[in-house]
């Protein structure tokens, strides 16, 4: 893993990391880990609807999520440096992204830490990539995430990629982190780059080929 462009400085800025209470906890966890091989600096805040989804949904415990930042802050500590445009950060994922989160950042009406830094990256025009999390969505999910784009964020729902041609879930979970870190010019070097047809050619053992897109 490596980290990508000449801005040397910037990607020696911390990440933010939210983790709310949508389905899909294992896209904040595999974004913590593969930022630690990054040896990236992480601030995580998780909410209290997001410990109780993974303390049901991943077979790591919230105490265990937490360990795999750099800094944890308590969804309540608004004073935290993250709340903060002076504390200056490459951006801020959130993965999941429940309707409620997205729609705190959409208002711009914080209540919480989460919400709070999210808003933060917005006005200091940084990057905010929400992983949202919902099936099916009304006009008001979609005004909200139309809102967040108006703003400078970034929607990315964590659909698989089936031209990828997955093995297993973990790859699937593995591409997304991926192509998420891609926004913020990082490396996992678990994401299948397409060079033309002339180049595709049989991967692994198991004869997978590369996408004919990304």
């Amino acid at each position: 893993m490596s980290a990508l462009g000449n801005g040397a400085d910037r990607h020696r800025r911390p990440l933010v990391i939210g983790i709310s209470g949508a389905s899909g906890v294992v896209y904040g966890v595999r974004l913590l880990e593969s930022l630690r091989e990054l040896q990236i600096e992480t601030h995580l805040v998780m909410t209290k609807a997001g410990e109780m989804t993974a303390a049901y949904e991943h077979p790591l415990p919230p105490r265990a999520i937490r360990a795999l930042s750099s800094v944890h802050h308590p969804v309540s500590d608004i004073a935290a440096p993250i709340a903060s445009g002076s504390f200056r950060t490459m951006g801020m994922i959130v993965a999941p992204c429940s309707m409620r989160t997205l729609a705190e950042i959409a208002s711009g009406a914080t209540s919480n830490l989460l919400t709070r830094a999210a808003d933060v990256c917005l006005k200091e025009r940084r990057r905010l990539v929400l992983l949202v999390r919902e099936t099916p969505l009304h006009a008001g999910h979609l005004r909200a995430m139309l809102a967040v784009t108006e703003m400078g964020g970034i929607i990315v729902p964590p659909v698989p990629a089936f031209y990828a041609k997955p093995a297993s879930l973990e790859e699937m979970v593995d591409y997304t982190v991926g192509r998420v870190l891609d926004l913020f010019e990082l490396d996992t070097g678990q994401v299948q780059r397409w060079n033309g047809m002339r180049e595709r050619q049989a991967l692994g053992e198991n004869g997978k080929e590369s996408a004919p897109w990304t």
